[in-house]
């Protein structure tokens, strides 16, 4: 078998694949208890929040990280109240702050993959951190772009606070697609003050919430956080932002990407962002 480590990229494409065939071998589930709860393999003693070096990273080591948000496993982010997503919100700025520190990091991607249905192996509360050398493709078009919020949503606004807003996405590729920025021009975690971290764990709270009304169950969803790199790509200051998707197009409905979308790079979604957004406007 390949080892793991290797990066290629398609002569024709450019498109970057990191081979990670090491993790072929890490286990689906647990055998023996939740490794994340107190007490197992990752969490031997009692936590509020905490993170730690993944075990089998899809980078180098000491590069991809796990977030625990809570030691409660039946928990989520829509569950665990607007105090528990603060403490979130600092530990994602913490662990930010120290792996940009290290010489080799250019970019920090924060990120969740929820449920089965996207994916994950491990049902207890959690994310993911990794730190690349470099600064991924889909990010370096968002700042060359540069990319902004929509200052004029219309009928994809969902919620709007003192500091934040959420919309659904104007051209979405996956049938829930939603964009939380900040009303003022921030480029990281890190910049944020303790008033718009309040905020945003307050939004962040009632969004995830809807979400998982939205369906009438929990629903599987993928999110990550767009922020600067170390050394600023293009002429503009990035745009910190907060993007959720999921496949699901209805209660248990997963759209999947099809030939032809995958072929061309042109999609075909049947959910509206207007109706996306009108429902999850209506679960206040």
């Amino acid at each position: 078998m390949s080892e793991s480590g290797e990066t290629r990229i398609d002569p024709h494409l450019g498109t970057v694949v990191h081979l990670v065939a090491a993790r072929q071998h890490r286990p689906n589930l647990p055998t023996e208890g939740c490794p994340f709860c107190v007490g197992g393999l990752e969490a031997p003693e009692p936590y509020t929040v905490m993170s730690f070096p993944n075990r089998w990273p899809a980078l180098a080591p000491g590069r991809c990280e796990v977030v625990l948000y809570t030691p409660d496993h039946h928990a989520s982010l829509a569950t665990i109240g607007p105090a528990g997503l603060r403490a979130v919100i600092d530990l994602w700025a913490d662990r930010t702050v120290a792996l940009m520190a290290e010489p080799d990091v250019e970019s920090v991607l924060v990120f969740e993959n929820r449920g089965a249905e996207i994916g994950a192996t491990i049902a207890h509360p959690h994310g993911q951190i990794y730190a690349f050398d470099h600064v991924p493709e889909r990010q370096r078009r968002l700042l060359e772009s540069p990319w902004r919020p929509d200052i004029d949503p219309g009928d994809r606004l969902v919620i709007r606070s003192q500091h934040w807003q959420v919309v659904t996405v104007e051209a979405p590729v996956h049938p829930v697609a939603i964009d939380v920025s900040p009303i003022e021009l921030m480029p990281d975690l890190v910049s944020m003050s303790d008033a718009i971290r309040d905020d945003l764990a307050h939004v962040l709270s009632d969004l995830m919430d809807r979400l998982d009304r939205m369906y009438g169950e929990p629903l599987p969803y993928m999110m990550w956080i767009d922020q600067a790199p170390k050394h600023q790509v293009g002429d503009t200051v990035p745009w910190m932002h907060i993007e959720i998707v999921s496949p699901w197009r209805g209660p248990g409905l997963a759209r999947f990407i099809a030939a032809a979308e995958v072929a061309t790079g042109e999609y075909f979604n049947p959910v509206h962002p207007n109706d996306a957004a009108e429902r999850l406007r209506a679960l206040r």
